[in-house]
């Protein structure tokens, strides 16, 4: 089939580099390839982009903009025919950083047109579709809170962190895992299809998006005088290895804390019950890749 692309960029990508998006695809994406742009104006009209995405014969939907983007037009391409390409715009780039996508933008722009495509696996937390990591506990909370702060950005991300550090409590939690039990006292459980948050910060560097399986991070709670050492071992993709993180991994997770509760999926916050469930959906989703 004749490759076919369709560029859906949020408006709010390209404000830290204060560039004009649609310009600089038309300057630089190939002219030998058929393509179209949609500005995803209006944040709570996008059942009209899904329905453009599905009916426009596209082989390529590429998500212009940050993890929360990627997300929805993941979810809109998963389990059909169309490719998943990223344009990163945002502060952590998780999913396109873990699937080799170049951050500048030109290289980005590059990989859709030469790259090649893969499947890869998807998670359901409560249903809802994950496609890098999801989680509750410390970065649930965060990612609520960060969701409603009026900057954006990494710098305004790690102020967050720091101000909530040492306020925030470690929580009880039952961790069934394929039928086996265990109970947790976590600062945050991570749920993971790729190893990273984002930004290079892998809190499950194990995790392998095309094995049928979601590795967990369970976070136990720690001190400031650990939190270096700790951080080393997260940068230096060896998270696994330390003291502080339990591993686990399998098909099917149920997760039953005290009471009702953020969590997030792949950077974005929810509230949802107090028993959770994820699941691994295998290879559901095509993506545009330089592997």
């Amino acid at each position: 089939m004749e490759k076919k692309v369709v560029f859906i960029i949020n408006p709010k990508a390209g404000v830290k580099k204060k560039m004009d998006i649609p310009a600089f695809i038309k300057e630089h994406f190939s002219s030998e390839i058929n393509y179209d742009i949609i500005i995803w104006k209006n944040k709570d009209d996008f059942k009209n982009i899904q329905q453009q995405i599905l009916e426009g014969k596209y082989t390529i939907a590429v998500a212009v903009g940050g993890d929360g983007t990627v997300n929805q037009i993941a979810q809109t391409v998963n389990h059909t025919d169309i490719a998943l390409g990223i344009l990163p715009f945002g502060s952590g780039n998780g999913l396109a950083r873990s699937i080799g996508v170049p951050m500048d933008t030109k290289g980005a722009l590059d990989l859709i047109a030469k790259g090649k495509t893969k499947k890869i696996d998807s998670g359901l937390i409560n249903e809802v579709p994950f496609f890098c990591t999801s989680g509750v506990g410390f970065d649930a909370h965060i990612g609520t809170l960060f969701a409603s702060n009026t900057k954006r950005g990494l710098k305004s991300y790690i102020k967050i962190n720091w101000n909530e550090f040492f306020s925030y409590k470690a929580q009880d939690y039952k961790l069934i895992v394929d039928g086996k039990e265990e109970n947790v006292n976590a600062f945050l459980i991570a749920f993971a299809n790729a190893g990273q948050y984002g930004n290079n910060f892998y809190i499950a560097p194990q995790a392998t998006m095309n094995d049928g399986i979601i590795d967990i991070s369970v976070l136990k709670p720690f001190g400031l005088p650990s939190a270096i050492g700790l951080l080393r071992k997260i940068l230096a993709r060896k998270a696994n290895l330390s003291k502080h993180i339990q591993s686990f991994s399998g098909k099917e997770i149920k997760l039953i804390r005290n009471e009702a509760g953020p969590f997030h999926f792949d950077g974005e916050p929810g509230i949802t019950g107090a028993e959770i469930v994820v699941k691994v959906v295998p290879n559901s989703l095509n993506v545009i890749s330089n592997s």
